[in-house]
């Protein structure tokens, strides 16, 4: 079982040690590749220390070499490192009102199995069972010795599923129960793996820091449009979640009331970004009467065959988007937008460059527009998201590994010590 990470393993000399791989692992996440010496550059660590660093995570399984690079210089060609794929393994769980999904990747994010269910979300008994049954049947797919490797259950899941069920075209159903119900202590009790659970637009936006945009990016602000909008607010490398684990929820940002002659009733001054901007108020601009029952592929559909009213839709969108977007940015200065999907095709594409006029329009003297990007996972971001949250405590330099969860210092570079590596 790979270690969860939780309480300290020791000495600060272990502590550290265990940083610096941590390090060392990100560089070659963002790399693809590198070699020893490269390592040792980006991590200012000597040629002794990440040896050894590097040495015990080929024994780990962790990295693996993969070929030579032949500069034309002098001397033996550099040995090449990279993550070993089937190295560490993660479940990821996405509870949704209208669904249910189980995934299980490997250590480069790559889906090796799924197992989905589209239905309006059970009590969470029924739930916990059926999840518990596709977590087994998805295990079926690692050897014994693989087994071993799982770093653990992540699972996202929106909060206050009770909440906006009108907003939603949802029947009250079982959601209420789940309001006060967190499925994370649970799920760990049945299937014996360390279980972590975070807010699904936050365990997209660190599906994207780990293995999407992120590797690229320190900063930035993560939406994903699905039936309601989600987000996550990455600075510094590192996630951040608020007192409540609700930091970048967009969905709550105030907004004008929408001009769409199928905008919900007036009930107060101000409306929510999540009436406006959601793949549900499409669905109700599309067919006011039957929105409920249209599908993820209903609304592909709509957005492939050019129905005027998608394009209504997105110009709503960008009305409320607009100075939402500004507003973020003038509060954290952001350089960039990742904009994520349950569409695809050229949808996020028309609605990325759309925005992007929009701010630049609307921007003010002497201030720019953040760089907008379409997301890495479309339709997968949550449950992927989902399955990255055990990879990203275990094996994320995290200052908290150092500080007993007090955040101190940068997470960029190896930390030194007499021996320590």
């Amino acid at each position: 079982m790979v270690d969860a990470g939780h309480s300290a393993r020791g000495s600060n000399s272990a502590q550290l040690r265990r940083y610096n791989e941590r390090i060392v692992l990100q560089m070659l996440r963002k790399a693809g590749v590198a070699s020893k010496a490269d390592l040792a550059r980006s991590a200012k660590l000597t040629n002794a220390a990440i040896g050894g660093i590097i040495q015990a995570m080929i024994d780990d399984g962790l990295i693996i070499e993969t070929g030579k690079r032949h500069d034309g210089g002098r001397g033996q060609p550099a040995t090449l490192l990279k993550l070993a794929p089937r190295g560490a393994f993660s479940f990821g769980v996405r509870i949704d009102r209208t669904s249910l999904e189980t995934v299980l990747i490997d250590f480069e994010g790559k889906v090796i199995g799924r197992r989905a269910h589209d239905m309006i979300l059970p009590p969470p008994d029924q739930a916990l069972d059926i999840i518990e049954k596709d977590l087994d049947g998805l295990k079926t797919l690692l050897d014994p010795e693989e087994q071993n490797r799982i770093a653990g259950i992540g699972i996202a899941q929106p909060f206050n599923l009770g909440a906006w069920l009108h907003d939603l075209g949802l029947p009250p159903a079982n959601f209420m129960k789940w309001d006060d119900y967190d499925p994370e202590p649970d799920l760990a009790a049945r299937c014996g793996l360390p279980t972590f659970r975070e807010n699904d637009g936050t365990a997209a936006a660190v599906a994207e820091l780990f293995y999407g945009h992120g590797r690229h990016n320190d900063d930035f602000l993560y939406l994903f449009l699905g039936p309601a909008i989600g987000g996550g607010l990455v600075l510094n490398g590192d996630v951040v979640r608020g007192v409540t684990g609700n930091a970048g929820d967009v969905a709550m940002m105030p907004v004008q009331h929408g001009k769409l002659s199928t905008a919900p009733e007036k009930k107060k001054p101000w409306d929510i970004l999540l009436s406006r901007v959601s793949l549900v108020s499409l669905a109700r601009h599309l067919d006011p009467e039957n929105f409920s029952s249209l599908s993820r592929l209903d609304l592909q559909a709509a957005y492939d065959d050019d129905r005027p009213e998608v394009d209504e839709w997105i110009d709503d969108c960008i009305d409320a988007l607009t100075p939402t977007m500004r507003a973020a940015h003038a509060l954290i200065d952001l350089p960039v937008l990742v904009i994520d999907s349950d569409l695809d095709g050229g949808f996020l594409r028309d609605l990325s460059q759309k925005l992007k006029t929009a701010l630049e329009e609307a921007a003010p003297e002497a201030r720019d527009t953040p760089d907008i990007l379409t997301g890495s996972f479309s339709q997968d971001a949550g449950a992927i998201g989902a399955a990255t949250l055990p990879l990203f405590f275990n094996f994320s330099p995290r200052a908290t590994i150092l500080t007993g969860g007090k955040v101190h210092g940068s997470a960029g570079a190896a930390v030194h010590e007499e021996g320590a590596a």
